[in-house]
């Protein structure tokens, strides 16, 4: 889609955009509100359904080396945690 992305476990944890001033890590809802209480010029909400669900933009100009580290570390573990889910399973039989 124009810009580089880092997977995981065949899942993307982070993106960034093609000009690499703004990147974004998926993190839990309650992670995102931690990281924009704490660093509310670093980080906002993705807009729309996505950063409701704790997709995050990080303004890399305002971005520390640490608190960045520690954003794409739980968006890379929150993508093994989804890994390990088993997958649903489909019905074999039809619901009456």
């Amino acid at each position: 889609m124009g810009h580089p992305d880092f997977r995981a476990h065949g899942r993307i944890f982070a993106t960034l955009n093609a000009e690499e001033t703004v990147g974004v890590v998926m993190l839990t809802p309650e992670q995102q509100q931690a990281f924009l209480a704490e660093h509310p010029g670093m980080f906002s909400p993705a807009p729309g359904a996505w950063g409701r669900s704790g997709s995050t933009r990080v303004h890399l100009d305002e971005a520390d080396e640490d608190t960045l580290g520690e954003a794409v570390t739980l968006a890379w573990q929150n993508s093994a945690a989804k890994a390990k889910k088993p997958a649903a399973t489909k019905r074999k039989t039809p619901r009456r």
